[in-house]
């Protein structure tokens, strides 16, 4: 009996030690790696009064997020990647080119952590940085102006173990840029997409 009490005893504490550890928390620091879409939205405006409809297209490549988390429930994330490279029609040509840089600082709300839910929801809002650069366009000189916006975030971890999770997670970025053709202002560009990433996350 008394070494049952023991076994049953040790087994207990091994779980319970094991639970918190999967346990999203205070003090976390993380990151999320994973391949991303960047899709705009449909409608990117016109340039030149209307001469010219703007239709940016999308792109794929790698990112990458940092995270800290100051509670249980609330942490910051930064979200960087490689440049993406966007192809831009005009009146239906691919006629132009850029690249570009997001930035985004997102403030987090985790409803579930510090909990031993293995399913970890996350929302988030903040503020994009948008860098352009190489942009290009067909017989002139292109320059589209670095943006600055609001950015709103949705997404989830599921834990595979103490370090390991799988991540899926999506943002809306508020990207407007002024766009000059030969040094001539010639309007402005809605970009606006939306960003979906799949991969992974480690928790250190």
């Amino acid at each position: 009996m008394r070494r049952t009490l023991i076994s049953t005893l040790i087994v207990a504490t091994g779980l319970a030690a094991s639970s918190q550890v999967l346990a999203y928390g205070a003090g976390d620091i993380y990151t999320r790696v994973g391949v991303a879409k960047v899709a705009p939205k449909s409608d990117n405006g016109d340039l030149a009064s209307g001469t010219y409809e703007v239709d940016v297209q999308d792109d794929n490549g790698f990112a990458f997020t940092l995270g800290y988390r100051f509670t249980d429930k609330l942490g910051m994330e930064l979200l960087a990647a490689e440049p993406f490279e966007h192809d831009i029609q005009l009146n239906g040509a691919n006629l132009a080119s850029t690249k570009h840089l997001p930035p985004t600082l997102t403030l987090q709300y985790y409803p579930l952590g510090g909990t031993q839910a293995r399913v970890q929801p996350y929302a988030g809002v903040g503020v994009n940085y948008t860098h352009f650069s190489d942009e290009h366009i067909d017989g002139d000189d292109l320059e589209l102006e670095d943006s600055w916006g609001a950015a709103a975030q949705l997404g989830v971890d599921l834990l595979i173990d103490e370090h390991w999770a799988l991540n899926a997670a999506a943002w809306y970025l508020d990207i407007d840029t002024d766009a000059e053709l030969g040094g001539t202002d010639i309007g402005n560009v809605e970009i606006d997409p939306l960003v979906v990433m799949g991969g992974i996350s480690f928790r250190f």
